[in-house]
């Protein structure tokens, strides 16, 4: 498998294990959180998450032109290490104190939107650094390194899903600490020659918005790569509010009450998604780019919208609620199966239809649009929750799949 020739090459073998540890830390973290949330706030938990979306707007905004200037490889391991600590503040503090307050969640939520926002473009525009004699291996290291995020998300909930019953939700938190540090020192092992000193961009100080306004115009420039940054807000926010604000709160209203068992039923719901996340990875990054990229990527947008209706669906079946469960995780399931036809191929078009200068920036307004969307949806949908269920949430969300890939199929696939 091309995976394995991959993971031989020593720089893409130390890249990966790094960013392994951290993806795995990072959805026992995220699901941790969201319950936790959850639990305290009910569904003004979705105001947890827009902070984490309004800070990494906010970096981006103010400080994405400036991190163009830094060495990509101390970028990524100072944002490794700044996550690091903040997590064992907070989980000091949470021994000490017990139930963590707002104010502590939103702390960790902050630094950690802040890292991910530094540490995502500049690992975008190392990637192509890495195998520059070997082009032909970008779409196979794209979905090698999409395939980690996969991975984590079945191996993170799958954890949780074991141990949720026996672990406190705070040493899920712990693990992630550990996660970045290790993480960081992987960074560090890379070779020096695999990262320049300085990425192909101008010095020149520019205002905070011209990076963003100069990838937004580089990606509208192929017009398949313009419609796709432009309705990512849209799946985006719809994705973030169906899995971790809508799904556990149907499974605290209707599955189980309880906070330790229902933690592991969550769990087990985003490790369905994981499960079939990385089935439809290695289907995808074992064969090369299609003709028409745009067939897949929409055929992969229908299905995750399809298998959140079927999630809807199955939570409001009049059928035992045994069956209901089981119906909700396989929906997971099929949803998640979506995810890499369209991620893998947006990624490689990308780097390869971009000069190489333009690919940070293209990346960066990229992470903004979803984190629009994530910011407007998490913001919206608690002021919803008096007038729509949970399961009224799914529905909105299955149907702007749909929507989104009806447009897009008209327009590029057919």
């Amino acid at each position: 498998m091309q995976f394995i020739t991959l993971l031989r090459r020593r720089s893409i073998g130390l890249l990966w294990s790094g960013l392994a540890l951290s993806a795995i830390g990072d959805q026992l973290y995220t699901v941790a959180l969201s319950w936790i949330a959850v639990d305290i706030f009910g569904p003004a938990a979705g105001y947890i998450a827009a902070v984490k979306s309004a800070i990494i707007l906010a970096v981006l905004f103010l400080g994405g032109a400036m991190s163009d200037r830094w060495d990509r490889r101390r970028t990524m391991i100072g944002a490794d290490l700044c996550r690091c600590a903040v997590l064992v503040l907070v989980v000091l503090f949470w021994m000490i104190e017990g139930q963590p307050d707002a104010w502590v969640l939103a702390l960790a939520v902050a630094v950690l939107a802040t890292g991910e926002a530094l540490f995502l473009p500049a690992l975008q525009t190392i990637l192509p650094q890495l195998i520059a004699n070997e082009p032909s291996l970008l779409a196979g290291t794209n979905a090698l390194l999409d395939a980690t995020n996969r991975l984590a998300r079945l191996l993170g909930p799958g954890l949780i899903a074991l141990a949720g019953a026996i672990i406190a939700p705070i040493h899920f938190f712990t693990a992630n600490a550990l996660s970045f540090l290790l993480s960081a020192a992987a960074i560090m092992a890379l070779p020096l020659s695999s990262t320049p000193v300085a990425p192909p961009v101008s010095q020149q100080k520019k205002h905070p918005l011209a990076s963003l306004s100069y990838g937004y115009r580089a990606m509208h420039r192929q017009p398949l790569l313009g419609f796709l940054l432009d309705s990512n807000a849209f799946i985006g926010g719809a994705w973030y509010v169906a899995f971790f604000l809508a799904v556990p709160l149907i499974i605290s209203s209707q599955f189980d009450a309880s906070l330790t068992t229902g933690f592991g039923l969550y769990g087990l719901v985003i490790a369905a998604f994981g499960v079939s996340n990385l089935i439809a990875n290695l289907v995808v990054g074992n064969r090369p780019m299609p003709e028409h990229p745009a067939r897949m990527i929409y055929l992969g947008v229908c299905t995750t919208g399809t298998g959140i209706l079927l999630m809807a669906l199955a939570a409001a079946a009049p059928i035992p609620v045994h069956w209901r469960l089981v119906g909700f995780v396989i929906a997971s399931g099929v949803s998640g199966f979506g995810g890499p036809f369209k991620d893998v191929a947006f990624a490689t078009l990308r780097q390869t239809l971009l000069p190489s200068a333009d690919i940070a920036p293209a990346t960066r307004i990229y992470i903004v649009t979803s984190h629009v969307g994530m910011l407007v949806g998490m913001l919206v949908a608690p002021m919803m929750s008096s007038r729509v269920s949970p399961v009224d949430l799914l529905l909105i969300c299955g149907g702007t799949y749909l929507a989104v890939t009806i447009i897009g199929w008209l327009r590029f696939a057919r």
